[in-house]
């Protein structure tokens, strides 16, 4: 069973940001200064997304954009045919 792309990218950018936030929270300091944790582990998940889940995201992207144009046919195809045909 394959995951969607968006749940991927879903997950592995959660855990970017949970990791290090756990991390982080093992020194007594951060324990007490939580929102300074927190910040840092937002900007270590964000460094860790740019660097490495740029594949995952490309993927999410290209299926978000099949999906939002699946619907849509070609206008000049279609405008073409009904010319061709009168």
């Amino acid at each position: 069973m394959k995951l969607p792309p968006l749940l991927v990218y879903t997950v592995l950018r959660l855990l970017a940001f949970v990791v290090p936030l756990g991390i982080l929270w093992l020194f007594p300091v951060f324990r007490e200064y939580w929102w300074l944790a927190a910040l840092f582990a937002a900007l270590i998940g964000m460094s860790i997304s740019l660097l490495f889940l740029r594949a995952p995201l490309s993927q999410a992207s290209r299926e978000i954009y099949a999906k939002r144009n699946r619907d849509k046919g070609a206008p000049d195809e279609d405008a073409e045919d009904r010319l061709a045909g009168e």
